[in-house]
C-alpha cells in the first residue's frame, strides 16, 4: 500500500448509504475490498469505505467523491417530496441512504447502450470487459482497475472486438455512437444546456438509445431529476401495484401516470422502486429480469 492509500480522509455522508448505492443497477464496475469499495471515477482510482455518517476516503480527491455520489442533494427534503402511499414508502424505506450518482456522460451513455435486454450481472461483466480491452490501466490496493474508454478509443476500433466483450447486437450501436461522438458531429457536453424534452429527443437520435435508455442517461449523466426511465421491474411495479385492476395500460399511460404522480424527483422514486423490486421480489417469486 501507498502512503496515499494509507491514508484517510473523513467526508461528512449523513443520509448517506455505500453500499446500497453502488448495488442500486447504476453504476456496475465497482468492487467490494474488505470493509470497503475499490472503482473508478472517471480516470481517477479511488478507494473508500464507509463508517457511520463519514465516507473514509483512502485514495481519491474528496471533492471528487463528493460530487459523484451527490452529497449535496437535500435528501431528506427529496424524500418528503415523493408521494406518501404504500409502495412509495416501502421502496423508500428499503433505499434508506441511496443517491442518484452523477456519472461522466459519456460513460453513462455507453454503458446503457450496452444494457439494453441484460441482468446486471452481465451489464457488469460487459462494463469490466470493455474496460479490460480498451481501458487504461491503474493499479490500486493490490489489485487492477481500469478506466472506462474514451468515444475516441472506441471509435478506433470494430464491431468485431466489441463483440469480444460479449456485446452481441449492441456493439454496433455502441460503435456508430462512439463514431459520431469521437467526430464531433455529437457533443454531450452541449446537450446539458438542453430542456428536458430535446434532450430526450436529442439522445433517442442515438444508435442504439430508446426511451428507456435515453431516460436513465438523463438521470445518471445529466442529473434530470424527473426523469423516469421504466424498465421491466418498475413497468411491474406500475401495473401491479397502481393499476391492479386494469388488464391493459399503454406504455404511454405509464410515462404520463409517473410523471404527474412522482413529479420533480421521480427519478429517485423511480430508483427506489427499482431496487425494491430487483432485491426483494425475485426472491419471493420471480426470475432475474434485465435491466
Amino acid at each position: 500500500m501507498t502512503k496515499e492509500e494509507g491514508i484517510r480522509k473523513g467526508i461528512p455522508a449523513p443520509d448517506f448509504d455505500l453500499a446500497k448505492t453502488l448495488d442500486s443497477g447504476q453504476v456496475f464496475h465497482w468492487e467490494s475490498l474488505g470493509e470497503g469499495f475499490i472503482g473508478m471515477i472517471g480516470d481517477e482510482p479511488v478507494q473508500l469505505a464507509q463508517q457511520d455518517d463519514q465516507l473514509l476516503v483512502r485514495r481519491g480527491r474528496g471533492e471528487l467523491v463528493r460530487r459523484y455520489f451527490a452529497l449535496d442533494h437535500p435528501l431528506a427534503e427529496i424524500c418528503a417530496s415523493l408521494p406518501n402511499d404504500p409502495v412509495m414508502q416501502a421502496a423508500q424505506d428499503y433505499c434508506r441512504g441511496l443517491r442518484i450518482i452523477r456519472q461522466p456522460r459519456w460513460e453513462c451513455l455507453a454503458t446503457f447502450i450496452t444494457s439494453s435486454m441484460k441482468q446486471v450481472a452481465h451489464i457488469r461483466q460487459i462494463s469490466w470487459a470493455l474496460r479490460a480491452r480498451f481501458g487504461s490501466r491503474f493499479p490500486i490496493a493490490g489489485r487492477e482497475l481500469f478506466s472506462f474508454p474514451n468515444a475516441e478509443r472506441l471509435a478506433r476500433t470494430n464491431e468485431k472486438d466489441l463483440r469480444r466483450c460479449a456485446l452481441g447486437y449492441r456493439a454496433k450501436n455502441l460503435l456508430a455512437t462512439a463514431r459520431l461522438v469521437a467526430s464531433g458531429k455529437i457533443d454531450l457536453e452541449a446537450f446539458a444546456l438542453l430542456p428536458d424534452e430535446e434532450l430526450r429527443r436529442q439522445l433517442c437520435a442515438l444508435p442504439g438509445v430508446g426511451s428507456k435508455v435515453a431516460n436513465c442517461v438523463m438521470l445518471f449523466g445529466y442529473e434530470r431529476l424527473c426523469a423516469f426511465p421504466i424498465d421491466v421491474w418498475v413497468e411491474r411495479v406500475l401495473r401491479e401495484k397502481y393499476f391492479p385492476r386494469r388488464r391493459r395500460i399503454t406504455a404511454r399511460e405509464l410515462r404520463t401516470f409517473a410523471a404527474n404522480h412522482f413529479g420533480e424527483h421521480g427519478g429517485y422514486a423511480q430508483q427506489y422502486l427499482f431496487h425494491h423490486a430487483r432485491k426483494t421480489t425475485a426472491r419471493r417469486r420471480l426470475s432475474p429480469r434485465p435491466r
